[in-house]
């Protein structure tokens, strides 16, 4: 038996608390997923998966399920140093073609490189899969305009979370995550 997602949301949190934990805790919260048992799995978009809200999402899931997340995730408890959580998304023009997620988890990025990061990965990913050229020395504009002309890549995007360390040292989470929803087979 096996499970194929037919729908994916992104959502994305912070949190802060004494412990590191509690504010793992605090930032799945913030995302919406920490009333599910978590199971991370790599980063596969599978073919004809739809891309829906976290609302939507939300409505498909019980309390206690457990759910396959791709998760981005990073903590400090060092007062104002810059965390970043980010999922890319790289969605091929074929429906039938799997496409790509990527997580990327970092110190002292701002939230928008972190994401453009991640989106690049991602779409790096399914390029080479595709047999899309691109140089991987050009800026990230530059490749997206690269992927675009290649006409095989259809979306590419992302979601992040940053956040600075508490300023009096509490354990500082973010998380951004790819929540799959599916049947089993």
């Amino acid at each position: 038996m096996g499970l194929i997602a037919e729908k994916l949301f992104l959502t994305k949190g912070v949190g802060k608390a004494r412990e590191k934990l509690t504010s793992f805790e605090l930032a799945l919260r913030d995302a919406g997923i920490a009333q599910y048992n978590l199971v991370r799995v790599s980063s596969i978009l599978p073919p004809n998966c739809k891309i829906i809200t976290r609302q939507q999402g939300e409505n498909y899931l019980r309390p206690g399920e457990v759910i396959h997340v791709v998760l981005a995730q990073c903590e400090t408890n060092e007062p104002n140093r810059l965390i970043s959580a980010s999922i890319g998304v790289a969605v091929p023009r074929d429906p039938n073609q799997y496409g790509y997620l990527s997580e990327h988890h970092a110190y002292g990025v701002t939230g928008e490189k972190a994401g453009d990061y991640a989106e690049d990965l991602a779409a790096q990913m399914l390029a080479t899969t595709l047999g899309v050229p691109f140089d991987a020395e050009s800026s990230w504009d530059e490749k997206k305009q690269q992927y675009k002309f290649g006409g095989r890549i259809v979306l590419t995007r992302n979601i992040t979370q940053s956040a600075e360390g508490d300023k009096d040292g509490l354990w500082t989470t973010v998380v951004a995550a790819a929540v799959m929803i599916g049947e089993w087979s």
